[in-house]
């Protein structure tokens, strides 16, 4: 008898704990998914085929930044200073061969106003993944390195975005 009631008082509390932290408000900062830009357009200095300036492309439309491209016509210009991709060997197994890769992700870019003034220093972002490998496997390591790759690639986007809306205008 006295289990059920400390069972039922215990998720009693519970329930009045969540009801208390939904109704404060209580929301993690970015959580939404949503930035504001302290410009309304935007012009991109990646190559026209490149996946990560397509994909920073439809990120930026959704948060409503137009990107435009004439830079002349930007309010701020999006610059890339380089982006590399990566793959070394992190580990070896006892015979000598691969065990496990590294993959590298890094993009080196700065933000300009229309006037040329620099909103955001260059700014260097690298992400790093390990992979392992198994030589009898190899088609599955490379959808999974691919895969990976495309992983990193929203992520960089990701924090692109958070570094454009933490840009203070001028």
């Amino acid at each position: 008898m006295t289990t059920i009631r400390s069972t039922m008082l215990r998720a009693f509390a519970l329930l009045l704990l969540a009801a208390m932290v939904s109704g404060c408000g209580f929301k993690l900062r970015g959580s939404d998914g949503q930035f504001n830009m302290p410009f309304k357009s935007i012009a991109l200095g990646f190559a026209l085929t490149s996946p990560l300036g397509t994909e920073l492309k439809r990120n930026l439309r959704a948060v409503g930044t137009e990107v435009v491209d004439d830079p002349a016509k930007a309010e701020a210009l999006f610059e890339v200073l380089g982006e590399t991709r990566g793959k070394s060997i992190l580990s070896l197994n006892a015979q000598g061969r691969v065990r496990e890769y590294l993959l590298t992700y890094t993009l080196v870019f700065r933000v300009r106003d229309r006037s040329g003034a620099e909103l955001l220093p260059p700014t260097d972002i690298s992400l790093k993944r390990s992979i392992t490998f198994n030589e009898r496997q190899v088609l599955a390591n490379e959808s999974e390195e691919a895969l990976l790759y495309r992983d990193m690639q929203t992520d960089l986007v990701q924090q692109i975005l958070r570094r454009l809306a933490a840009i203070k205008p001028v």
